[in-house]
């Protein structure tokens, strides 16, 4: 079920009027990552205002996923002696069937699957498992015998809508719609809907011309999941299902499209034929009342109704509307990721309709969405972003993402009104004129501030020169990887008038003259070097303050942009607060590369388990200025390493080009063992993803692939588990064409409404000849009929499918297809690999099978 945007605070309330003393608390799921990580904060928030108990789970994988639902979410059902209860996922398991892995299936037949426990799913990965937006219904689950009919007429859910009569508490699984599912899902939905109200055939023999394709149809599922086994660590099959959830997450699709049976299309138990009621609605448009169709048995005692359809047609017409609906399923799965708006956001949203929003959780919610610029998610998943023409950050999302920041942006004017003493102030500090503010306002100043943030890294606490040459951007255009590039960026500096010794000076530092001129010698001087969008311009008659960041202050004691925050964060969660000595990682790896070293944590729960204590350094950190400046050099170490190891690999030409993508592997090097983590990993593939791609605008005048974009593949060697983590990222050269998603939608309607209309005149055309004609003719011409009907009913399905399939593929242009090709890898190969991470475009391969991983892999389609 899924519960659409315009409700978005309906559970919330409810949870409030029926909490109580005893209750049990709300358990929530967390991803490590910090979209996540602000979301649960702002989710806490408002739970401690309303004194609602709960408990919070770090989640870093599908494995701890498994291990949560049986310790954790089980004992919560009644029918283990719990009393139900909610469970919140931010940022986990919108991609697999969350009922399987988090166990709310029956014990017993008859029993309530979900065990009064209530499940809100909120995540920005796509595609969702539609299992959980269509389905999850507990009521569905009870009525499994009922007809379609019936069980269509819930109260409160509506082809899985939740209405505004909806009462909550009775369990199930609950997706948070962001308003993708309502405008983008309209066509899945109506196919998921009416398979779940088709009946299940079994071969006949008499029916040979369709009994391949049924097999197809009716391979047997248990709960919807997949009877094949996904290869683990040994390569053996066979494995029972708790190892299978654990050494990888549950297959969510199948890839062959000839083979419809995967989890998340929806199933129910086999009927007796024909015979039964839910048989006779076969007509996707057809209404409730269905009594005039008859089953085979009554027919031969029974007056013959006029042109009634045969048993046979049928039985094929059956056939071809279940193909049909599960290509259009298996289509969108085939789309590949994407990411939909921050969790953060629609945090934000419902705290904003509860009449609870402050500063404190505006600022974790532009935190949440500055953030996924830094890991490189965007409308086409994981990849390098391009520029905004106004410039700052590029951002999550393109245009939907910049309106966005521009509704962030005026919350930031409602929640902080300027002070009309402070305006002689302002003009005198230069911030009207575009200084990025580095000071608080006063000792007691916590306010946010829109500020007009290049696109460098960390400046507020680095020197200018250092900040430039640390960003990605500014280090892919001008090619600082090279003495060539460093060059430029030395005359860049010499043409803006700043010299050396200045721009090496810590950046609060320099001369308050030069910070005043900055950004308007950046304006004038950029363009010369290819770095439009290097800063925002401006605003102006007519334009507001488009491309500029966030920054808030905490009086005297630090000024920190949300980007700073993010990367700050970030640093922490995939390094630790800690850190690592560079001195000491250089000579143990000085040390030690010429010793065998022997492979422990082979599994990766030791490695899990740090990586969770991290995620409580994060969270603390939110809510501590001082712990983030703490961790600030952990964050410069980081960025430096990926400086370093991306020139290493441009250097030596380490980066191959295979015939789907690009490819290289870090398994040597001082800096080795920070990139194991693969959100580390990660940025690392975005910065040199993105030197390829500036390479490849030089070279040919657009990015590989026909524009759609440069792949890598980029391999980190974890030497003590035995493991290289791979990860892959799209080139984005695909851009989401909102106008066009518009127009595609208006001639999807017109189709409808021309099928409609033909539908309708046939219709009327068969009820004129039936009333001219008597028993007897009808009997004569029904086969032909029939025939006749049907080919009609290809001819318009073909022509409809082609059509769809020409908006699918305009729908996944650019996208990340690496999940897939990872899975189909998986399917063909025996090489040894586990998929844990909810970034399904991240595996990881034992060091001896990488050579075939990729040999396999280059002969896949990674980008749509």
């Amino acid at each position: 079920m899924y519960l659409p945007r315009s409700l978005i605070s309906h559970l919330y309330q409810h949870l409030i009027r029926t909490h109580h003393a005893l209750s049990p608390p709300v358990l929530i799921l967390v991803a490590l990552e910090p979209d996540a990580l602000c979301a649960c904060r702002i989710l806490t928030a408002l739970l401690k205002r309303d004194y609602i108990a709960h408990k919070i789970q770090p989640v870093s994988g599908y494995g701890d996923l498994s291990h949560a639902g049986e310790s954790l979410v089980r004992p919560m059902k009644t029918e283990y002696g719990g009393a139900g209860g909610v469970v919140v996922c931010l940022g986990v398991g919108g991609l697999v069937d969350l009922a399987v892995v988090l166990g709310l299936q029956a014990a017993e037949e008859g029993d309530d699957p979900s065990g009064g426990v209530e499940i809100w799913l909120i995540d920005a990965r796509r595609p969702w498992n539609l299992g959980n937006v269509f389905g999850g219904n507990p009521a569905d689950m009870k009525l499994a015998e009922v007809n379609g009919n019936q069980r269509s007429r819930e109260p409160g859910v509506i082809k899985g809508c939740l209405q505004p009569s909806y009462k909550p508490g009775q369990g199930g699984i609950i997706v948070y719609d962001d308003g993708d599912i309502e405008e983008d899902l309209v066509t899945e939905r109506e196919a998921y809907c009416e398979l779940v109200q088709m009946p299940e055939i079994e071969d006949d023999e008499e029916n040979s011309d369709s009994s391949g394709a049924e097999s197809e149809l009716t391979e047997p599922e248990t709960n919807g999941r997949s009877s094949r086994k996904r290869k683990s660590w040994s390569g053996q099959d066979g494995i029972g299902d708790n190892d299978d959830i654990e050494n990888g997450p549950p297959r969510q699709r199948r890839r062959n499209n000839s083979d419809y049976s995967n989890s998340s299309s929806p199933s129910r138990p086999r009927h007796q034929g024909l015979s039964s009621n839910a048989d006779l609605d076969l007509n996707p448009g057809a209404g409730s009342d269905s009594s005039s169709v008859v089953s085979p048995r009554s027919r031969a005692h029974s007056p013959m109704l006029p042109n009634s359809p045969s048993p046979h047609a049928l039985r094929r017409k059956l056939i071809r509307l279940r193909r049909k609906h599960h290509s259009v399923l298996s289509a969108y799965y085939a789309l590949g990721s994407s990411y939909s708006e921050p969790i953060s956001s629609i945090l934000y949203s419902l705290a904003e309709d509860l009449g609870r929003e402050d500063n404190d959780l505006l600022w974790h919610a532009i935190v949440g969405v500055s953030s996924l610029e830094l890991y490189g998610r965007s409308m086409t998943g994981i990849g390098i972003s391009s520029s905004l023409d106004a410039g700052g950050s590029a951002g999550w999302g393109g245009h939907r993402g910049e309106k966005l920041r521009q509704v962030l942006r005026d919350e930031v004017r409602r929640l902080n009104p300027p002070d009309p003493n402070d305006t002689s102030r302002e003009l005198e500090r230069g911030e009207i004129s575009g200084v990025i503010p580095t000071t608080a306002r006063s000792p007691t100043d916590t306010s946010i501030r829109l500020s007009p943030e290049p696109r460098f890294l960390l400046i507020r606490h680095w020197s200018l020169y250092e900040s430039m040459l640390h960003s990605p951007y500014l280090s892919a255009r001008l090619h600082i990887w090279s003495d060539v590039g460093r060059k430029r960026l030395h005359k860049l500096l010499a043409k803006m008038g700043v010299s050396l010794t200045q721009c090496k000076q810590s950046y609060t530092h320099m001369d308050m003259d030069l910070k005043r001129g900055l950004r308007q010698r950046l304006l004038t001087y950029a363009p010369m070097y290819g770095l439009d969008g290097l800063v925002p311009p401006a605003p102006g008659a007519g334009r507001g303050k488009e491309g500029w960041g966030f920054v808030r202050s905490w009086g005297w004691k630090a000024c920190l942009s949300a980007i700073d925050v993010g990367v700050i964060v970030g640093s922490i969660l995939e390094v630790g607060k800690a850190g690592v000595n560079t001195g000491d990682s250089a000579r143990s790896w000085d040390q030690g590369r010429m010793v065998k070293i022997d492979v422990i944590d082979e599994d990766g729960k030791a490695e899990g388990e740090e990586w969770v204590r991290r995620f409580w350094e994060a969270y603390d950190a939110l809510e501590n200025v001082e712990a983030l400046k703490l961790a600030l050099p952990m964050a410069q170490h980081l960025h430096r390493a990926i400086l370093r190891t991306g020139t290493s690999l441009i250097e030596k030409r380490q980066i191959r080009h295979l015939q789907s993508f690009h490819m290289a592997i870090v398994k040597e090097g001082p800096d080795v063992s920070l990139f194991t983590h693969p959100s580390a990993l990660t940025k690392l593939a975005l910065w040199v993803g993105e030197a390829i791609a500036e390479q490849e605008r030089e070279q040919r005048g657009r990015v590989g692939k026909g524009g759609k974009g440069t792949p890598l593949v980029l391999a980190g060697l974890n030497e003590a588990r035995g493991v290289y983590v791979v990860v892959g990222t799209g080139g984005g050269g695909g851009v989401v064409d909102f106008m066009a998603r518009q127009k595609r939608k208006e001639r999807a309607d017109a189709k409808m409404r021309i099928r409609e209309e033909k539908k309708e005149a046939r219709e009327r055309k068969r009820r004129e000849k039936a009333n001219q004609m008597d028993d007897d003719e009808a009997d004569e011409g029904d086969e032909s009929e029939e025939e006749e009907e049907e080919e009609e009913d290809d001819d318009n399905s073909n022509k409809s499918g082609d059509e769809d399939n020409h908006d699918m593929e305009e729908k996944g242009k650019g996208r990340n297809r690496f999940g897939n090709a990872f899975q189909e890898v998986v399917d063909e190969t025996n090489a040894r690999i586990r998929t844990d991470s909810f970034e399904h475009c991240v595996v990881e391969v034992k060091k001896e099978d990488l050579s075939s991983f990729l040999e396999s892999l280059s002969m896949k389609i990674v980008i749509g």
